[in-house]
């Protein structure tokens, strides 16, 4: 039964019918997760931790990257949330449009159904995401998100000096 599904004039096509829209949410999020969560932990430590990143412990490190992915999770799930409502909606009804999901959703619908959801869902994997890769990086001994490590701008320093020296 299942062979049979995937066996006929239609399949290529039907196979693909959300693909646009699949992207239209894809490239989005994934551009918008890795565009902010930097710039948010940096922002985190600038403006809502009391001291320097070094002199913070490694769970309070983690913690703000957990915040920071989270945060990011959120404009995620707002930038993508539209194509996200379109591609169920084209999985759902068979032959439908995209001006099908625009005429029955309607256009506010597509930006706001089930968002509040969206965010939590999105912004809390999110945030587990970048809270287990910098975790993955304090195990192998790297720095955690945020900032350059000191060890990182004593070789900056140091190579910038020698330059000008050489200069």
């Amino acid at each position: 039964m299942g062979f049979r599904s995937l066996s006929g004039p239609k399949v290529p096509l039907g196979l693909y019918k959300g693909i646009v829209p699949l992207w239209g949410r894809q490239i989005p999020y994934t551009m918008m997760k890795f565009a902010c969560f930097e710039t948010i932990v940096e922002m985190v430590y600038k403006h809502a931790v009391p001291k320097p990143k070094d002199q913070c412990s490694k769970p309070l490190q983690l913690a703000v990257s957990f915040a920071g992915g989270y945060i990011a999770g959120v404009l995620c799930a707002a930038v993508s949330h539209p194509a996200d409502n379109l591609v169920s909606f084209l999985n759902n009804a068979k032959g439908a449009t995209v001006a099908d999901a625009i005429t029955t959703i309607g256009l506010w619908g597509l930006f706001t159904r089930g968002l509040p959801l969206r965010i939590i869902m999105v912004g809390t994997l999110t945030g587990a995401q970048w809270a287990t890769y910098d975790a993955f990086k304090v195990f192998v001994g790297l720095p955690t998100t945020g900032g350059v490590s000191s060890s990182c701008h004593a070789a900056t320093t140091f190579h910038r000096v020698d330059h000008e020296k050489q200069n």
